[in-house]
């Protein structure tokens, strides 16, 4: 990995810390320059890691994400814009569900899968799903559609990440999986604050979770990249 790779990460870290910062201490007018840097740093570490693959379907895919990921950050800095954020959000859902899809083995015989161990296995995602839907369902008012539909994107990201065991090498698997998870978490509570009750220290929870979880996904899909056969 180059100095040139490193220093974005660092960056990204650093960007990161001012962020959770800026919320712990009520700095509102700073998170204009720290959120979006965080994710721009991000995306230029994926960038200058991953150019033996620069016209891959799955490198536009990750870097879709990631710029979508900015622009929903720096919208919801803006409460009557959430929407417009809960829309830019879900265009990365999408794009992070094609990445798992593309790094993963998959040769797969319907015939062997065992589509009731397939429903325990995922039995947690449905619940958290539910509960958190069940919470805030009495406040959304014309939100509703589309909080359902991103929603129900948000658990279909994380069960097509759990569907990466053993069609991808464990590091990568564990990385992705607790990425997805994280994801889950950081949204279910910016739901519960907004739209159930606000949640003490909940800024810093909401994005501490959001910030692991990108990280560990970018890193998961460089680990499928540098250590599965043939990539």
């Amino acid at each position: 990995m180059s100095k040139k790779a490193i220093g974005w990460l660092y960056l990204y870290l650093f960007a990161g810390i001012a962020d959770l910062v800026a919320i712990a201490k009520g700095l509102q007018e700073y998170r204009f320059f720290t959120k979006p840097l965080i994710i721009v740093s991000l995306g230029l570490f994926f960038y200058f890691t991953t150019q033996s693959i620069q016209k891959s379907l799955l490198r536009k895919a990750v870097l879709a994400g990631l710029l979508f990921s900015m622009i929903g950050d720096f919208l919801l800095l803006f409460p009557d814009l959430f929407s417009y954020g809960l829309g830019a959000f879900l265009v990365t859902l999408i794009c992070y569900i094609i990445v798992f899809k593309l790094t993963q083995n998959h040769q797969v015989n319907l015939r062997s899968v065992n589509f009731l161990k397939i429903f325990f296995y995922n039995l947690p995602i449905y619940l958290i799903t539910a509960i958190v839907y069940f919470l805030i369902n009495d406040h959304l008012y014309s939100l509703k559609i589309p909080v359902i539909i991103y929603m129900l994107t948000m658990a279909l990201m994380v069960i097509i990440a759990r569907e990466r065991f053993q069609r991808t090498n464990i590091q990568s698997f564990i990385q992705i999986l607790a990425g997805a998870f994280l994801f889950m978490i950081s949204d279910s509570l910016l739901a519960l604050d907004i739209f159930f009750q606000p949640i003490e220290n909940g800024g810093v929870l909401i994005m501490g979770t959001y910030i692991m979880a990108q990280l560990l996904i970018i890193m998961g899909i460089r680990s499928h990249l540098i250590h599965s056969p043939g990539k």
